[in-house]
């Protein structure tokens, strides 16, 4: 029997705030949190700005500092996003379930689906540093189980003792985005009763940036507030990001049961592949398309919900037009203009990796408060980009059901789906 799900946690570290209510309330304020890159050298680089985390500290999330030193950045965003979303939901895993305390739950009953594009790239880039300029002798023992992108997860396993599912997916840009759809079909089909599910991602180092520069994807733009400008007609790329987003998703009848605070059920999730080219996005977007229809039909959309896309919307010239024709061709014209769009990436930048986490978090709480975010720095029109993107300001609107969708190098598809979850 095919189980309900719905998300009773969630966990941010953004460039707009480093815990759930400041990130939303910068969100629907249209707080940009771009800026000039900060800590690391840009001699050289084409790229001057990103959207980097302020002021994270991880003693704040239950990370000890010597237990900090020995982890990537990548993954004490991990672990500080999962930090607040099992708080948040009251969940605990226990090796000897009683019963007597309905927030626990078996240790073998809790999964953790945490992914990330890159992995340690910090530490790759420092542990390189060290064997050109000392030898080999001087890179760290720890370097390759630092490096590894599946390591978040085992480590947010170990906090929070999760000894079910564990599967750490690696889909570029659409990672955090398939880490949730493939834990909401975990629980549905009774594989586990809750999942710690997102990405996370800590890439802005000279030679991410250097690499994605010279793929001519990032936006060159020395202006920090008109860098990220998703379906705008001025667009020229996406900038660069870093943090996590992390959602605890749990059975809904186990939650009911126990008095959970549901923040929304997770009820599509669709997943294809361009087969395209290993970068570019199929123009027409006839296959991701097929993503977006998969994550409705599923959740059994009718024109008589109001619909709200939390897009890819990355800023680059081929994604923002692909990803508008598969929403047309998904929905059909008119109800294609009928929904509301934005792209919180014109606030965040783009998180690769954590993107997708950080965007079903945004989703989730846009149907449980009916406001939708903006899409900031938006001025001028792009014909091929012609849906409601909620352009500067926030919406209030009663919105059913929301989606977030992530589009991946590698042609990687993904589109979840969320109800307003009605008590």
């Amino acid at each position: 029997m095919e189980r309900r799900v719905v998300i009773t946690g969630t966990g941010v570290i953004t460039p707009v705030g480093n815990n759930v209510e400041t990130f939303w309330n910068s969100l629907i304020n249209g707080v940009c949190g771009i800026d000039f890159i900060k800590d690391i050298p840009t001699e050289g680089l084409t790229v001057k700005v990103a959207g980097q985390v302020k002021d994270f500290k991880a003693t704040e999330y239950g990370i000890d500092a010597k237990s900090a030193r020995k982890h990537d950045r990548f993954c004490l965003f991990a672990l500080a996003a999962a930090y607040q979303a099992m708080k948040e939901s009251g969940l605990k895993a226990t090796d000897n379930c009683t019963g007597e305390d309905p927030n626990e739950i078996p240790a073998g009953r809790l999964g953790v689906y945490i992914g990330s594009g890159i992995g340690g790239m910090h530490a790759f880039v420092n542990e390189t540093k060290k064997m050109l300029e000392d030898g080999p002798q001087w890179i760290s023992p720890l370097f390759i189980p630092t490096m590894i992108s599946n390591i978040a997860a085992g480590n947010v396993a170990i906090a929070h003792n999760a000894k079910g599912v564990c599967l750490p997916i690696v889909t570029a840009c659409a990672t955090g985005t398939h880490s949730i759809g493939e834990a909401y079909r975990a629980i549905k089909h009774g594989y586990a009763d809750a999942i710690i599910a997102g990405g996370a991602e800590a890439a802005v180092t000279p030679l991410s940036i250097g690499g994605f520069a010279n793929s001519k994807a990032l936006s060159t733009s020395d202006d920090p507030k008109a860098a990220s400008l998703p379906f705008d007609a001025r667009r020229g790329g996406f900038v660069i990001a870093e943090g996590a987003g992390i959602v605890v998703l749990e059975e809904y009848e186990r939650a009911k049961a126990r008095g959970a605070n549901i923040i929304a059920e997770v009820c599509g999730y669709g997943n294809t592949c361009d087969a395209y080219h290993y970068t570019a996005p199929r123009p027409d977007g006839s296959t991701q398309s097929g993503a977006f229809r998969q994550a409705l039909d599923e959740a059994g959309y009718t024109p008589a919900d109001l619909l709200h896309i939390n897009t890819h919307g990355t800023g680059t010239p081929l994604n923002d037009k692909s990803e508008t024709a598969a929403i047309k061709i998904a929905l059909g014209e008119e109800q294609a203009r009928r929904a509301i769009l934005c792209s919180t990436k014109s606030m965040t930048g783009h998180a690769l990796g954590a993107a997708g986490g950080i965007e079903v978090v945004a989703a989730a709480l846009a149907l449980r408060d009916g406001i939708v975010p903006p899409t900031i720095g938006y001025q001028e029109p792009d014909p091929e980009c012609d849906l409601n993107v909620n352009p500067n300001n926030a919406t209030k609107a009663d919105i059913t059901i929301a989606l977030s969708s992530s589009l991946g190098f590698g042609g990687h598809n993904a589109v979840v789906a969320l109800r307003k979850y009605n008590k």
